[in-house]
């Protein structure tokens, strides 16, 4: 890289972790005016990008990875993992974090020509561990050294059992099965841990993390990636194993490798401890005092691979790969991936061949750098390399929208365990990273966005299994607590949800308490008690409370429900509190509370109380016109049709009040005018109670003295609705709508309906105009059987169909004559309350 000032600083700032070093380099950066800083991991290079983002901007900040990329037009500062640096942009600061990479087996070459090459015009800095000192100073003589002394003081405290390890401690293990068994016996032990591995989705990682961080948990099962600049509020580093497999071989970590682990206890100026399981026994002195002063052997090589390629042909590129290096302390890295997978496409012929020129030699290695995140380096990832080559070199020289739809859209299933979930988000990530070469597609931000959507779920996913398995917390400190017969803290938040010690354990919705299931573990008996039993100690001062504000609560803080097909409920807080249910009066109904595990039977009775005042008040002010009072009605036949709608409800055919309609004087029906009562030819009815809330109430009513539920009303505002089945014609009636025939009409339009067809009748037989279909909302067929129950005979057949008005009486609506054969049904509603109201006088 070019370096654009005669004297640029180049500066190693070394020491142990928790020295402060990344933030150093930071402050250093955002103290120029651009800069670049390369991170060995994603989620680094994310947790600093979010960083630089509230200190400057969005929009002067961009993160580059492998698999993101975030850059804004007029972006200064590059938060960047080290492969993704980008080494031909000029900046004024650049860094490397975590120089000692430079040893990795499989990265290291990565870190070396970032050693060797990159540069700021102004500053350049690296950060790592001292074991990099010699090297550095050979390889880049101009270095000047930084030594930053570690913050805190680490000391060993030997071997522990794990169930007397200390909260806040991490265990560490260095493969996924022994990191899932002590996960396992921590949850079983202490209740649960978080898990930090590598081949977890850093949004996965990240949300284990925060479950920590926040308390949610007291332990930490994790591989060796937390060693790698991850700042969390560890005590305690406990090793569970000192060998792991490199890639190549199984082999014991070096002292200054444990260090970069165990140095991830304490933080800031708080000292931290480390130590070993008591099943792999202690350190060695050597091995603790190496660690504890921070004192190992220094590196003596780092891997080089040949950065200046040639890509004249596969060959050539090959044998450029292969180059050694020449100077001290440089040695040939190991065959990496994006190598082997050169060499298995080279070996397809077909590949082979569409490697003609320079470019295409250049496009297969860019093929070949395609991480597999799934590490297996299968042959299905070199088939998956090779059919995307052939892709860009063939046809429109894109990948094809619907392969690559194919390809993502098996991977998108929240189904499986975690080893199923983590192996999808492998496999996204590869197509994440294919989206975000923008030539290589047609449509490469739709690609970018999908793939990210689709890792964001799976990574939820596999938190929430993880979280399932591993994490049992809240009732281990709910047995804890209730075993200890101590006090147990709680209280209920705003909307309902319950915490005890701190753990969220259920909900209390109104009056009813109900248990948290996923806070219940394996032995969900004992959970479910221990549960119970310390949200009763809890709740019961917020019950006590509740039911004062309920019987102090205005009548606006109800709210009647009736749900079709349900029973209807009264609800205060936007919970159900209470049930109407039938009484002696239609009228009035009572209120039943439910027989809540919480409320005693004198606090039901009260609440019972409240409620029934209220849904009495509710009943009449939305029936005003039924409660009108008697006295204000002449004696006799005024009242006593005021009392028969209100054993109707509101509406009732004529016939049933003809003998009293019959006996009316002018000024029975003047009064009757005055109180709102019309008298039609057909019906006599209440027309305040056709409204929509009137029609509930009286469905509502009449469905609670025939013991149905939540009968289905008609829409607002419908002129007839067809009749249902099993649905009574009592119901109809109830809420205003008169059976004729296939349909229920309502009461007024049957009124509107009759004067029109008694006017058309004076001038002889008339034909069904379009007017009382359309008033009616009926078809011809229908009117035709309306026009029948209302009195009309028809005539005529077909097109010509007429209609004349019969005798007075034939074909009315009301009550007809009951046939010798027929007696009126004892057990209906209706008939219970006449005998109810006649033996009240």
């Amino acid at each position: 890289m070019q370096i654009f000032s005669d004297r640029p600083r180049i500066v190693a700032v070394l020491g142990p972790t928790n020295t402060g070093k990344t933030h150093f380099a930071m402050d250093r950066m955002l103290a120029h005016e651009s800069g670049i800083i390369g991170f060995p991991l994603r989620l680094l290079a994310r947790e600093n990008y979010e960083r630089a983002v509230a200190i400057k901007g969005a929009s002067r900040v961009a993160l580059i990875t492998g698999e993101e990329k975030i850059i804004p037009k007029s972006a200064k500062y590059f938060m960047c993992t080290a492969e993704s640096m980008p080494l031909s942009r000029a900046v004024a600061f650049l860094a490397l974090d975590e120089v000692q990479m430079c040893a990795d087996p499989d990265r290291g070459h990565v870190f070396t020509e970032r050693l060797l090459r990159a540069r700021g015009r102004h500053e350049t800095m690296f950060m790592g561990a001292e074991t990099m000192r010699p090297l550095i100073r050979a390889l880049v003589p101009e270095t000047e050294f930084l030594e930053r002394p570690r913050l805190s003081t680490l000391s060993y405290v030997g071997a522990k059992k794990t169930a007397r390890l200390p909260s806040r401690s991490a265990l560490v293990a260095f493969t996924a099965p022994d990191v899932y068994a002590i996960a396992e016996l921590v949850r079983r032990q202490r209740g649960g841990a978080a898990l930090v591995m590598g081949a977890l989705s850093p949004r996965t990682r990240n949300a284990q993390v925060a479950m920590y961080q926040d308390g949610e948990v007291d332990y930490l099962v994790a591989t060796d990636a937390i060693g790698m600049g991850l700042n969390m509020d560890i005590d305690h580093v406990c090793f569970a194993a000192q060998r792991k497999f490199d890639g190549r071989f199984h082999r014991t970590l070096s002292p200054a490798e444990m260090a970069q682990i165990a140095g991830r206890a304490g933080r800031h100026m708080n000292d931290g401890t480390f130590g070993t399981t008591t099943e792999i026994g202690g350190f060695d002195d050597d091995m603790v005092r190496a660690i504890e002063d921070h004192e190992f052997e220094p590196l003596r090589r780092v891997y080089w691979r040949n950065w200046n390629l040639e890509f004249r042909s596969p060959e050539t590129l090959r044998r450029s790969l292969a180059l050694a290096p020449s100077d001290p302390g440089l040695v040939r890295a190991r065959e990496a991936d994006d190598e082997r997978a050169l060499a298995v496409l080279m070996a397809d012929p077909d590949t082979l061949a569409l490697a003609a020129n320079k470019e295409a030699v250049h496009l297969l290695w860019e093929i070949c750098r395609i991480p597999d995140f799934r590490k297996v380096m299968s042959d299905a990832h070199a088939r998956l390399l090779a059919s995307l080559y052939r892709h860009l070199r063939t046809g429109d020289e894109r990948i094809p929208t619907d392969w690559i739809a194919a390809q993502v859209n098996h991977l998108e299933r929240l189904d499986g365990d975690i080893d199923t979930l983590t192996q999808r988000i492998a496999g996204v990530r590869t197509w994440t990273y294919v989206s975000y070469q923008s030539d290589w597609l047609a449509d490469a931000d739709h690609w970018q966005e999908r793939t990210r959507a689709i890792e964001d779920r799976l990574s939820d996913a596999l938190h929430e299994r993880l979280t399932q398995r591993f994490v049992d917390r809240r009732t281990a400190v709910l047995v804890k607590r209730l075993q200890e017969n101590t006090e147990i803290l709680g209280a209920v938040k705003a909307d309902g949800e319950v915490v005890v010690e701190g753990h969220v354990v259920g909900q209390l919705n109104g009056f009813r308490f109900q248990a948290d299931q996923s806070s219940i573990g394996t032995d969900a008996a004992v959970s479910a008690r221990a549960i119970d039993r310390a949200a009763a100690q809890v709740l019961r001062q917020e019950i006590e409370a509740r039911i004062g504000r309920l019987r102090a609560a205005p009548d606006t803080a109800f709210r009647l429900n009736a749900p079709a097909g349900e029973a209807p409920t009264i609800h205060w807080l936007d919970e159900a509190v209470g049930r109407p249910v039938k009484a002696a009066d239609v009228l009035r109904p009572r209120v039943r509370v439910p027989a809540y595990e919480l409320l005693t039977a004198t606090e039901r009775d009260a609440i019972a109380v409240r409620l029934d005042a209220w849904l009495a008040v509710e009943i009449q002010t939305r029936l005003t016109a039924l409660f009108n009072s008697p006295d204000s009605l002449p004696s006799g036949p005024p009242r006593g049709i005021l009392f028969q709608l209100r054993e109707h409800l509101g509406s009732m055919p004529r016939a049933a009040a003809a003998a009293e309609v019959a006996a009316l004087d002018r000024s029975g029906r003047q009064a009757l005018r005055r109180a709102g009562i019309v008298i039609g030819r057909e019906s006599i009815y209440l027309p305040t109670l056709l409204k929509p809330a009137a029609i509930m109430m009286r469905g509502m009513l009449y469905d609670l003295q025939a013991d149905t539920k939540g009968t289905a009303l008609p829409t607002p505002g419908r002129m007839s609705v067809p009749l249902e089945d099993g649905v009574q014609p009592g119901f109809y009636e109830a809420i205003g709508y008169r059976p004729l025939g296939a349909l229920a009409v309502r009461v007024d339009i049957i009124e509107r309906v009759a004067s029109r067809a008694w006017e058309l009748s004076r001038a002889g037989a008339f034909a069904a105009p379009a007017e009382l279909m359309n008033v009616i909302g009926c078809n011809l067929a229908e009117v035709t059987e309306i026009l029948k129950r209302l009195g009309y005979r028809c005539i005529g057949n077909g097109d010509d169909i007429r209609f004349r008005r019969q005798k007075p009486g034939a074909g009315r609506t009301g009550p007809r004559p009951v046939s010798k054969a027929r007696k009126a049904d004892p057990d209906s509603p209706f008939a219970k309350l006449g005998q109810l109201m006649a033996e009240n006088g």
